[in-house]
């Protein structure tokens, strides 16, 4: 029914929204164009700079290798290594044929000489380490008027034919846990802190399980170790990375989930080793794959399936470092401290309970 207007009154044009006077942009207004912006572009050029530093033009600093050979043949290998590829690599000695092949089969060295142009790798590796490996020594063996010839002692997995599976497990793990920990609180703001951990802990233990599952033997066949080691380091890693954001962002707020985007997807990944050893990287960034979780991880894991549980220990050592530090911190931030009474000077009080929530 259309609507009936008096005689000698006018028809009001209709308002549109675009037709309402909007008030001028105030500060919040610029802040939230500007902040989203500066934010993902300070991301996104960090995550540019760290990866081209690492791997625009890799090559390798004190790369360990071994040999048998000693005197004045190890002099000239030595020499001729530090002519292909001044500083990149450190020569260590072993007696015999046989600790040479343990040597790379434990990781010790990423490939032994055993003159008379016969070379020891692993293409576990990956294909940069044989690359540089079978390059330097065949100039090493033209130099001594052989051919070279080189043995496969610690294989890459069937499902891992270019070493970079371990990679991509270990990064979308350090994914999910940084979206872990950054939901959390998101979701669950008041989460009481007991349930908050157990929460963790759950999401660390089927995290490992999944990835296992997925990444080894019963799936894709590309971290073929044992199981249920896997499942163990696999899911303190992702605590680790969880809790520490969780850290983050307790303490710096908003700020904290840039700074975790930084330090675990972006230095910790690049760092990792799951691309190349951390010989190959820029000096600056190599100490972290010693300390960061995801690299301490990616090394238990590659050395779960291909080199004789090579920095298994380490991990088992240093990933619970990571968690349970982080969890005292959050402890400290979410019940402690909310749960301490301010006291007037010289006024004592009881011990007071935990608080419900946090």
């Amino acid at each position: 029914m259309s609507q009936q207007v008096a005689p000698g009154a006018t028809r009001q044009p209709h308002k549109h929204a675009l037709d309402v006077a909007h008030p001028p942009p105030g500060p919040g207004n610029l802040r939230a164009v500007l902040l989203p912006v500066a934010v993902v572009l300070l991301i996104g050029s960090v995550f540019v700079s760290v990866y081209l530093a690492a791997f625009h033009a890799p090559s390798p600093h004190q790369l360990r290798v071994g040999t048998t050979e000693i005197g004045t043949a190890q002099a000239h290998l030595s020499q001729d290594l530090e002519r292909v590829a001044p500083g990149g690599f450190t020569v260590e000695t072993y007696p015999d044929e046989s600790a040479a092949r343990d040597a790379v089969q434990d990781r010790d060295v990423y490939a032994a000489y055993l003159g008379d142009g016969k070379l020891l790798y692993g293409s576990a590796n990956g294909a940069s380490v044989t690359a540089t490996v079978t390059t330097a020594f065949g100039s090493v063996a033209h130099a001594e008027n052989h051919e070279l010839a080189v043995e496969d002692v610690a294989p890459a997995a069937a499902g891992d034919t270019r070493g970079l599976s371990v990679f991509y497990a270990a990064f979308g793990l350090v994914l999910a846990g940084y979206l872990f920990g950054m939901t959390t609180y998101q979701l669950a703001p008041r989460l009481q802190y007991r349930w908050r951990m157990a929460s963790l802990v759950l999401f660390g233990v089927v995290g490992g399980l999944l990835i296992a599952t997925i990444a080894g033997s019963t799936g894709f066949g590309a971290l073929p170790g044992s199981f249920l080691p896997l499942v163990a380091v696999i899911s303190l890693m992702g605590a680790a990375v969880a809790a520490t954001t969780m850290v983050l962002l307790r303490i710096f707020g908003s700020a904290g989930v840039t700074l975790a985007s930084i330090l675990m997807l972006i230095l910790g990944n690049s760092s990792s080793g799951g691309i190349m050893p951390a010989a190959y990287l820029p000096g600056w960034l190599r100490p972290l794959s010693e300390i960061l979780p995801v690299g301490v991880g990616v090394r238990a894991m590659q050395g779960l399936s291909r080199f004789q549980n090579d920095g298994l220990a380490r991990a088992l050592v240093i990933l619970p470092v990571w968690v349970l530090g982080a969890v005292l911190v959050l402890y400290l931030k979410d019940v402690y401290r909310r749960g301490t009474p301010k006291v007037a000077p010289g006024e004592r009080t009881a011990p007071q309970p935990e608080p419900a929530t946090v």
